[in-house]
């Protein structure tokens, strides 16, 4: 049986050990495709050594500390590989940060953070995997982390 392969990518961002079926996630929050022109590989339901994933590699493009936040909210044992001239230069697993602030929007309308008032969201994070978030201005806490991304 012939194995095709995704191509390796010469520079960008690799996101690897995405919990199954949420690729499509990552690449919302991430705003692709309209928010670049690069090449983006997507994989889902690849069987790794610990059982199904998915993958998404995106040439040209390495993820500022927001963005990670937000894929740590949708998958928790995520890793990010940065990749210049076809070689892994950096490998590390995102981490959900104790408060979240600003990447997420509360699920409850009448929160003063959805308000016209000048206030950013703000979440504490209650469980890291899987994740659960709980407003730091109503106590909220959605049923569902990606539906509230921003």
């Amino acid at each position: 049986m012939k194995e095709v392969k995704v191509t390796p990518i010469k520079d960008g961002t690799v996101i690897d050990h995405i919990t199954p079926g949420n690729a499509v996630k990552v690449l919302h929050i991430l705003k692709i495709p309209e928010s670049t022109t690069a090449v983006v590989s997507v994989a889902i339901n690849v069987t790794g050594k610990k059982g199904k994933k998915d993958i998404v590699k995106i040439e040209s493009r390495e993820l500022d500390p927001k963005e990670l936040d937000k894929i740590a909210l949708i998958a928790p044992k995520a890793t990010i590989n940065i990749i210049r001239d076809y070689e892994v230069v950096k490998k590390h697993k995102v981490e959900l940060p104790t408060e979240v602030i600003g990447i997420a929007k509360c699920s409850n309308p009448t929160c003063i953070s959805n308000a016209r008032e000048p206030v950013q969201s703000r979440f504490h994070v209650v469980c890291k995997d899987p994740p659960r978030i709980r407003c730091y201005y109503c106590e909220r806490e959605p049923e569902d982390v990606a539906d509230m991304i921003v």
